[in-house]
């Protein structure tokens, strides 16, 4: 019996949706611990609404649909970027505007696209089981590059964190390494996408990092814990999900989310 469960465990497609989420986790841990240090929350969903945006992008012009989620995300990281050197309204208007307007703008011309079919609660909830090989290889060479990428801006994007005019001051050029980081968080969900949805990015990047910042006692230490409680959520959310069949996406990010309820339980027990 206990074979046969491990077999049925380790099936090939859902060896694939393993390996996809742990891939995913390992880059989404370090990257959501700027999300939470710098208050990027509601950037992130921003550049997660832009997706179906990307979607209609990638079918006009007949790319993958990941990349073209990730060139959509990126020009809209660009133009956040530009918007808020220049204009005079608050980054959390500039975001909302962007935000809704992308996804609208993504929608309608969905719409017109009636000869293409589009699974759209995949592209909102996700479908971790559905990873392919290439996937596979595009998500693990990515995210190689993209904690590649992180290492190099690591130290300017954390000065900035603590002083953007110190890190100015000191020549380690802030603004360009929030850009690049900018694009960077677009390129994970774009990766993302496929394994927990537009609406449960935020979640996985979130998540992590928030459970783990009590906890521990300098950035790195973070950023290493945040990407064990993903692998750990991965791990839990896709046992849920085979043993419930519930769907994966959603089921990693509750796992996600009781881990962070049960970090809190002996906290408010102290207070009691």
């Amino acid at each position: 019996m206990a074979n046969w469960w491990v077999a049925h465990m380790l099936g090939d497609f859902l060896i694939r949706a393993l390996l996809a989420g742990v891939g995913l986790a390992l880059v989404a841990g370090p990257a959501g611990c700027f999300v939470v240090w710098r208050r990027l929350a509601y950037f992130g969903e921003t550049i997660a609404h832009s997706a179906l945006l990307g979607v209609a992008l990638a079918i006009l012009v007949g790319i993958d649909l990941s990349m073209g989620i990730f060139v959509s995300a990126s020009l809209i990281t660009l133009t956040i970027y530009c918007l808020g050197r220049v204009e005079t309204l608050p980054s959390d208007t500039i975001l909302g505007l962007l935000a809704h307007g992308g996804l609208a703008l993504g929608l309608v011309v969905l719409s017109f696209l009636t000869s293409v079919r589009i699974d759209v609660e995949a592209l909102l909830f996700g479908d971790i089981l559905a990873v392919t090989r290439g996937d596979l290889v595009a998500i693990w060479a990515g995210g190689a590059l993209a904690l590649c990428v992180l290492a190099w801006i690591w130290r300017p994007l954390l000065a900035a964190t603590v002083s953007a005019d110190l890190a100015a001051v000191a020549g380690m050029k802030p603004e360009r390494a929030r850009l690049i980081f900018g694009i960077l968080v677009a390129g994970v969900i774009a990766a993302a996408i496929k394994i927990v949805g537009v609406l449960l990015i935020v979640a996985l990047l979130v998540i992590p990092a928030a459970t783990v910042r009590r906890f521990v006692t300098g950035p790195e230490a973070m950023a290493v814990a945040a990407a064990v409680v993903g692998v750990a959520s991965v791990l839990g959310g896709l046992l849920m999900s085979a043993r419930l069949d519930t769907p994966s996406g959603p089921s990693i990010v509750v796992t996600a989310l009781a881990i962070f309820a049960l970090t809190r339980i002996p906290a408010l027990a102290e207070k009691q």
